[in-house]
């Protein structure tokens, strides 16, 4: 008991000092700057030309397109036509991918619309990217990487620049018949920045196999 008390006593007087360098060396309050004044890409936050949750969304949305992008750049056309096997999906093929399913939840949340029109050539080449698999594989390969940054970048542009019309209460809107699950606009465009996550797992890995076999 006497040694578990000195070991309480011990460990309570190292916590103690650990803790009070601590606040020697990382001052807080008086030198801590509010984010609101900083840019930049690791600030989360409200953004101008944006009410306060909005810009919030579109701060997450520009720092998981730098982080996804990242790997792709310096890829040659070979390299983002790379299929890992037969099944596997390429580099530029998710790159379209990723652009048709921000296109859907433009439409789904600016317009109404949950599905892409048939007929139209520009939706072909959306279903063509959103299903992948062999349509992905059949469409997407013969391009420059410069091809899919411009699609990227032409789309996020639509949406930053729509984004802006609408207000924090527009987030709060719920869809109730939304593929059988109540969801409101903010999920929708935050599934946009989860869903960049996930296949930036998938680019890095394909680009890990290149030239493997």
């Amino acid at each position: 008991m006497n040694n578990r008390r000195n070991f309480i006593k011990k460990t309570a007087a190292l916590t103690l000092g650990v803790s009070t360098i601590g606040a020697i060396s990382n001052p807080l309050s008086s030198k801590t700057i509010p984010s609101q004044q900083i840019n930049g890409i690791n600030i989360v936050g409200p953004k101008e030309g944006f009410t306060p949750e909005i810009g919030t969304l579109v701060s997450m949305m520009n720092w998981m397109r730098g982080t996804m992008l990242r790997p792709v750049f310096g890829m040659s056309q070979k390299d983002l036509d790379y299929l890992h096997d037969a099944n596997s999906n390429s580099v530029g093929a998710m790159l379209m991918h990723l652009v048709a399913t921000e296109r859907f939840y433009q439409r789904n949340t600016f317009k109404g619309k949950v599905h892409f029109e048939e007929g139209k050539k520009e939706d072909q080449m959306y279903e063509a990217a959103s299903s992948l698999g062999d349509a992905g594989r059949a469409t997407f390969k013969g391009e420059e990487l410069d091809y899919y940054l411009d699609k990227l970048e032409a789309c996020r542009a639509f949406s930053l620049a729509e984004l802006a019309k609408y207000d924090d209460k527009w987030l709060e809107v719920v869809d109730t018949s939304f593929w059988g699950s109540p969801t409101n606009n903010y999920c929708k465009w935050f599934h946009v920045v989860e869903h960049e996550s996930n296949h930036n797992g998938q680019i890095k890995y394909l680009k890990s196999r290149l030239h493997s076999k």
